[in-house]
């Protein structure tokens, strides 16, 4: 879609939620542009196409957008309310749902109190024990739920994700050679060292179609309950994966924001409910992995216009992940 048609749909869609445009708020992320508006979210795919991922063209958009409703009804009902399609009519005006061709497509969704937001609250100092052990206990409740995938071996997932951060890492030239090599090197070391304990969680049902993004800015309070959004939409594989590699990225995201008494309170209450400490050994490499993920995502941040704060961030993805995988 080109810049101009691009500004038309979120003018539209503004006027759908009763806003005038210089009302509504825009945010973009390397991947999506959410537009705020009144009480409700638009949530766009921007038209790009990345090692693991492809939204070049309206229909991809709008298969995107179609996964991304039935996945997140899956943890927020409440939240997802429809996917809307932008068509271009015959008298050149661009309409929603309308007859035309396709243009692009999108995500409605009811909009929540942003003070809710897991990542603004741990910012603020308002995380609480209390609250963790309520998250252990959603997050737990919804791997029990999450579908199996029997055919995949947990090494072969893990495999899979090491692939596309060496893919990710190969788009930027802004992190340390040396670090991003040692780095690769540790977790294929790593995977080699664990591959028999992760194909057994395979084979006890350990594998299975999680979140897949499931950090702290992934995460609100919807009437006083934490709630999972915005999960993976758009690569089945990588978000079909061990129920531990899920988990490990909040926890990750914890420890990045030195909160790991948060991250232990959050680790124990879910091991309470979900009995699977023999997965323990895997939680350093699970969330090494996870900050690697962090690292070269936001280092292409970086790369497409980011100050240096958003370099300094992604530096410190990267050494958190080093500092996982040393021997201890």
């Amino acid at each position: 879609m080109a810049a101009e048609d691009f500004e038309e749909a979120l003018e539209l869609l503004a006027a759908e939620a009763g806003v005038a445009p210089a009302q509504a708020r825009v945010i973009t992320t390397h991947i999506s542009v959410v537009l705020l508006a009144g009480d409700r979210v638009f949530k766009l795919k921007r038209p790009v196409a990345l090692p693991y991922l492809d939204f070049s063209k309206p229909q991809k958009r709008l298969a995107a957008c179609e996964r991304e409703l039935r996945l997140n009804r899956r943890t927020a009902p409440s939240l997802y309310r429809a996917v809307r399609r932008l068509t271009r009519e015959r008298d050149g005006r661009l309409a929603l749902d309308g007859g035309g061709v396709l243009v692009d497509a999108a995500v409605e969704m009811a909009r929540f109190d942003e003070d809710g937001l897991f990542d603004r609250m741990a910012q603020e100092g308002r995380l609480t024990p209390a609250l963790m052990t309520t998250l252990a206990r959603t997050i737990a409740r919804f791997h029990a739920g999450a579908e199996i995938a029997h055919s995949r071996g947990g090494a072969e997932a893990m495999a899979c994700v090491l692939a596309i951060n060496e893919n990710g890492f190969a788009l930027t030239d802004l992190l340390p050679a040396g670090e991003v090599a040692a780095l690769e090197t540790a977790c294929r070391e790593a995977l080699d060292r664990h591959r028999s304990l992760l194909d057994t969680r395979g084979r006890e049902g350990r594998i299975r179609r999680c979140h897949g993004d499931l950090h702290l800015r992934n995460i609100c309070l919807v009437a006083g309950e934490p709630t999972l959004f915005d999960a993976l939409e758009f690569d089945e594989a990588l978000a079909t994966t061990d129920v531990l590699y899920d988990l490990a990225f909040v926890l990750m995201d914890l420890w990045h924001r030195d909160l790991a008494g948060h991250a232990n309170t959050l680790l124990n209450r879910y091991l309470d409910i979900s009995d699977d400490e023999a997965g323990l050994p895997l939680l350093p490499f699970f969330m090494a992995v996870r900050a690697a993920v962090r690292a070269h995502v936001v280092a292409v941040q970086a790369r497409d216009g980011g100050d240096a704060r958003v370099l300094d961030e992604a530096r410190s993805y990267l050494a958190l992940a080093l500092r996982c995988l040393a021997p201890k």
